[in-house]
């Protein structure tokens, strides 16, 4: 097989509305999550609600949060989260400009490393039609 790099390194982002920190005071570690109201992700791929992921000094930690709302999307995870509903675990690209603005804290970055973006994979070939061979050219990360 070959894998070729079609975007950026991602990274997840733990969020939550100023008001709700007013309130509920923010977590310092993965482990603090459980005295929160969490934003969950159910994902029918996944089986069941997403465990939130960490990692720090290369040990890895995966946290069921519990909270009273559940989405299937990030979206509405993101809307909830800006109504200060609780904390949500999502991409950092998508909360980015609610952090800039202020309308979104961000807690726990040190546990939310960075990881490999998205790569396309397909069978090797010796010879790859012209057609697919532009299709990867043009799908090519250059960052």
């Amino acid at each position: 097989m070959i894998a070729v790099r079609i975007g950026p390194d991602l990274r997840m982002a733990v969020v939550g509305s100023p008001a709700y920190f007013a309130t509920y005071g923010k977590p310092k570690t993965p482990q603090d999550l459980a005295k929160h109201n969490c934003i969950n992700l159910r994902l029918q791929t996944y089986g069941g609600l997403y465990a939130w992921e960490f990692e720090k000094g290369g040990r890895e930690l995966r946290v069921r949060v519990e909270g009273q709302l559940v989405f299937n999307g990030t979206a509405p995870m993101l809307d909830a989260a800006l109504a200060g509903f609780g904390l949500a675990y999502l991409p950092e690209d998508h909360v980015r400009a609610h952090l800039a603005d202020g309308r979104l804290i961000r807690v726990l970055a040190d546990w939310c490393p960075a990881y490999p973006g998205y790569h396309l994979y397909y069978p090797s070939r010796r010879q790859p039609t012209p057609a697919f061979a532009l299709l990867v050219n043009a799908l090519r990360y250059r960052g």
